[in-house]
């Protein structure tokens, strides 16, 4: 069965994102349902969505599950085959479904489609060969998707063992590489990721939170980002590689830390410091537990 805007989805999980958001659902054609799942549980987000958005349905969690857990939550309740996954700062172009169903009826199978980030400079997806040459005008292979945009062919995810249930995203992993994984265990199932170069999106990129909580988010995004790659490195290749290849980054935050602590920077101080303890909360085994300090 072919992508159809009634066979199909869109799950965005939101975490104080009323800044952004509106422009990303503004963007989506009206006649394809959209699953919000609000990871601050702002019944306040939740009203002003449903009442805006007649496609639209805010799920409130019970608490800041991140994007895996989040994305799992949203797909457990489409009722289509297909979902888009979007991040709240991605605002599509008036064409950017189309062109994804019409690619969905040129590939004879796919476990991922994405459309092709707007922009110079930035790539959303890793190749399988850098020699291989794009065709720009046609989808092509590649070996992973950045998961701020991501079309999923769910019924066929579903039928695979290790993604039963809708566990498709690592539940472990609360920010960062979550879609990585996902892409790696796809394509050890055989399954294929396009990028479908017409299909266009436009990504504001680390705009999904309020501003007025950059701070918090900085220190909580430097502490994933080293957590998330050990335990990556760790589930796909070993223990012992993940160790080193995280340590120089461990031992750069640590002199980094040094130093602002000398200057007296204590912003910049507590920045490395969360870099630090990530890498070192992920080699003593500790689950991803850190939260950004945020109350509504």
């Amino acid at each position: 069965m072919s992508i159809s805007r009634q066979n199909l989805s869109v799950v965005i999980v939101s975490f104080m994102s009323d800044e952004v958001i509106h422009d990303c659902i503004k963007s989506i054609p009206k006649d394809i349902n959209i699953i919000v799942v609000d990871n601050s549980g702002n019944q306040n987000f939740k009203s002003k969505i449903e009442k805006n958005y007649k496609n639209a349905k805010c799920i409130l969690s019970l608490e800041n599950l991140g994007m895996g857990a989040g994305n799992n939550l949203g797909l457990k309740n489409c009722d289509t085959d297909y979902a888009l996954i979007l991040n709240p700062d991605v605002i599509l172009e008036n064409n950017t479904i189309d062109e994804l169903i019409i690619a969905s009826n040129k590939i004879d199978s796919f476990g991922i489609i994405a459309p092709l980030i707007n922009s110079d400079t930035n790539l959303n997806y890793k190749l399988i060969d850098k020699k291989i040459n794009i065709d720009l005008n046609n989808p092509f292979k590649v070996r992973s998707v950045d998961g701020f945009a991501m079309l999923l062919n769910v019924k066929k995810l579903n039928q695979i063992d290790s993604f039963k249930n809708f566990k498709f995203f690592d539940e472990n992993i609360f920010l960062y590489l979550e879609n990585d994984d996902l892409c790696k265990r796809l394509i050890q199932n055989n399954e294929n990721i396009f990028i479908v170069p017409k299909s266009k999106i436009n990504h504001l990129g680390a705009k999904a939170v309020s501003f007025k909580f950059s701070d918090s988010i900085e220190l909580s995004r430097n502490w994933h980002w080293i957590w998330s790659k050990f335990y990556f490195n760790k589930k796909h290749s070993n223990y012992l590689s993940a160790l080193i290849y995280g340590f120089p980054s461990f031992f750069s935050a640590i002199l980094k830390y040094i130093f602002y602590l000398i200057t007296l920077n204590s912003k910049r101080r507590a920045v490395y410091l969360h870099r630090a303890l990530g890498y070192l909360n992920a080699a003593i085994g500790k689950k991803s537990y850190y939260r950004p300090n945020i109350k509504i």
